[in-house]
């Protein structure tokens, strides 16, 4: 099966589009890889370093959705119908693709599947359905800081679990740690705070 760089090139740019693309299109883009697929691409918007207003909170519903079918065992997503035809503007998702395209090149560049138990046992796809079902909904917490690491947590865990990489999807849950870690600062804390606090280390050391 082609890479998934490779595939959503083609999808988006390659071929030609109408100009909105619905949930449903991407569903039948990935095929036998939906929960992996949809994990990494719906992530994508909150974990780039770039303006993404208004995908944090619908996303991070989507994904605590799908995190939840994984814990239950299901065999491939389902979301409402009403979501499978909600459209997306495809020069939108098209900036986005643009953005993220390096970052998932440079994950695709050195993942193999490898202690694939990870991503395939029940143990290991119960923790990992939890710490991205955490992450989601850290994603829809409307304060600023809580949703880009989180978001990151869930792309590179959804990665691993998209190759059967369980050195990745362990990688990933460590950065779910780190985002639980940062979304618990800021809660109890408050954002400026925090930020102040990250700003001192960063001084102190460099």
């Amino acid at each position: 099966m082609a890479r998934l760089s490779v595939e959503l090139n083609r999808f988006f740019f390659a071929e030609e589009r109408a100009a909105k693309v619905t949930l449903q299109d991407i569903l039948d883009l990935a095929g036998e890889r939906t929960f992996g697929f949809l994990f990494v691409l719906l992530s994508i918007p909150s974990a780039l370093p770039i303006p993404a207003p208004g995908y944090s909170v619908p996303f991070g519903i989507a994904l605590f959705l799908l995190a939840v079918q994984l814990l239950v065992g299901r065999e491939r997503p389902w979301f409402p119908q009403s979501w499978n035809k909600h459209q997306f503007e495809l020069k939108q998702v098209r900036g986005i693709l643009k953005a993220g395209m390096p970052w998932l090149q440079r994950i695709e560049s050195v993942s193999r599947p490898r202690l694939s138990y990870i991503c395939q046992s029940l143990p290991g796809r119960t923790v990992i359905g939890c710490a991205i079902a955490l992450m989601a909904i850290s994603m829809m917490i409307p304060i600023p800081g809580t949703n880009t690491l989180p978001a990151m947590g869930i792309f590179v865990t959804g990665f691993g679990l998209l190759d059967d990489d369980g050195v990745i999807s362990l990688a990933g849950l460590v950065v779910c740690l780190m985002g639980l870690a940062l979304t618990s600062l800021i809660l109890t804390f408050g954002y400026e705070a925090v930020k102040a606090g990250i700003e001192l280390i960063r001084n102190a050391v460099f």
